[in-house]
């Protein structure tokens, strides 16, 4: 496993942060079971941004994306799903979060797939809120802390060059949307290695 971000790291422009977080490893550990997976999409989020919930002002739903970096910011969507976001600002607005997008499964499959009762691993963590039920993460983690090793943190995964990333505007908003705040890893297939259980479990591809 790698090293888990500090909180230094989120203490930057959210922009850049969000830039950054692709190749990360995010990693939710239940009983003692790690589940891992490669972020490969991501989005930005500031307080000055009419797209970010924070634009309005603190609210009990946003008071996450208020307080300290390196929390998570998970709120509940859509009647459907949750989305997690990692809190990430510097000094020039008073609030801004990182929406994790998508990740490409790393380890323990077979649980994600039980969770999603979902076999196809293309379309198993291809969205923010597949990903969310896939790793068991609810509004439990809003406030919680991504830079300690508990049940729920980011750590240091493999490098992304900055001609495999695509920059694009944000999807499913309503407002400053020609902003290219949406990073995303061109090719989404990078892991050489997938969990063995689960390719012996029979998942599918397509």
């Amino acid at each position: 496993m790698g090293t888990i971000f500090s909180r230094d790291f989120y203490q930057r422009d959210t922009q850049l942060v969000a830039r950054e977080l692709l190749g990360a490893r995010l990693v939710r550990r239940i009983n003692g079971q790690l589940l891992t997976g490669i972020i490969v999409e991501t989005e930005c989020y500031k307080s000055n941004d009419p797209a970010c919930h924070a634009f309005r002002g603190k609210t009990k739903r946003n008071q996450s994306l208020f307080g300290s970096v390196g929390h998570a910011y998970v709120y509940f969507t859509y009647g459907s799903h949750f989305c997690l976001n990692a809190v990430s600002r510097d000094d020039s607005i008073v609030a801004g979060g990182v929406l994790i997008r998508a990740i490409e499964p790393e380890h323990g499959i077979v649980v994600m797939e039980q969770n999603r009762s979902h076999k196809c691993i293309k379309n198993l963590t291809n969205g923010p809120g597949k990903l969310t039920q896939a790793l068991s993460i609810s509004r439990e983690f809003d406030g919680y802390d991504l830079t300690e090793d508990g049940e729920l943190f980011i750590e240091k995964g493999i490098s992304i060059a900055d001609c495999a990333v695509e920059k694009t505007p944000r999807i499913g908003i309503s407002q400053a949307k020609d902003v290219l705040w949406r990073f995303v890893v061109r090719n989404q297939q990078i892991l050489k290695k997938i969990d063995t259980k689960a390719e012996n479990d029979g998942y599918s591809l397509s």
